[in-house]
C-alpha cells in the first residue's frame, strides 16, 4: 500500500494481504451501505437518491484532507503515492462511457461485483459484459484504441498546480463544493420524492 511499500517500509506479500483485507473491507461495506441495490445507484441520475454521491463524495474529500494534514506534519510523504499520468480525452470518454453503463446497469464495476457475490443475476450478466469489453479491448487495442488512450497527454497532473493554486486552497474549495452540493441535492431529492412515490 502506497507510499509504505514503494518505500520499502512492508514487503510484498504484507502489502497484498494488506489490499485484499481493504477490499473485502471495502465490499463489506459497499453491502452494508445498499451500495449493491440499482435502484438506490441509479437513483442519483432520476433525483430521488443521492446516498452514493453524498459517501463518495464525502469519502474523497475525508482523504484529501487527511493526507494533506499528514503531508503537512510530516506524516507521510505525498510524492510518494502513486497516482497515474492524466490523458484528458480518453479519462473524459471513458467516463461518459462509465457514466452510460451506470445508468442503464445501475452499476459501476466495483457494486456489480458486489452484488454479484450476493446472488444478483443482473449483476452477474453486467460482470459478464464488462469481462467482455476488457477483453474486447485488449484484443483490438493496437488498431482501434492506442492512438486515443495516447491522446490529451497532460503528464502526472496535479490539479491544483494545472490551476495555479495551492493544495490547501484546493481542497478548501472542494469542501465548499461538496457542501453546497450536498444541500441542493437534499433540496431536489425532497422534492422528487414529494412529487413521486419512490420505495427502495
Amino acid at each position: 500500500m502506497g507510499p509504505l511499500f514503494p518505500l520499502g517500509t512492508i514487503g510484498e506479500e504484507l502489502n497484498m494481504l494488506i489490499g485484499f483485507i481493504i477490499g473485502i473491507g471495502f465490499g463489506f461495506l459497499l453491502e452494508a451501505a445498499g451500495f449493491t441495490n440499482t435502484r438506490k445507484l441509479a437513483g442519483v441520475f432520476y433525483g430521488y437518491d443521492f446516498v452514493v454521491l453524498k459517501v463518495f463524495f464525502a469519502a474523497a474529500i475525508t482523504a484529501a484532507i487527511g493526507l494533506f494534514l499528514m503531508n503537512h506534519y510530516g506524516l507521510i510523504d505525498i510524492n510518494a503515492t502513486f497516482y497515474p499520468k492524466t490523458f484528458w480525452i480518453p479519462t473524459l470518454i471513458g467516463g461518459l462511457i462509465m457514466a452510460f453503463g451506470f445508468l442503464i446497469g445501475g452499476f459501476c464495476p466495483g457494486t456489480s461485483i458486489c452484488a454479484a457475490v450476493t446472488g444478483k443475476i443482473d449483476a452477474m450478466i453486467f460482470v459478464l459484459g464488462a469481462i467482455i469489453g476488457i477483453f474486447g479491448y485488449a484484443f483490438t487495442y493496437e488498431s482501434l484504441w492506442e492512438d486515443l488512450r495516447n491522446s490529451g497527454k497532460m503528464g502526472r497532473t496535479n490539479i491544483a498546480e494545472w490551476m495555479g493554486i495551492s493544495d490547501g486552497l484546493f481542497i478548501l474549495l472542494m469542501t465548499i463544493v461538496a457542501a453546497v452540493t450536498f444541500f441542493a441535492v437534499t433540496r431536489i431529492q425532497k422534492k422528487v420524492t414529494d412529487k413521486h412515490d419512490y420505495q427502495l
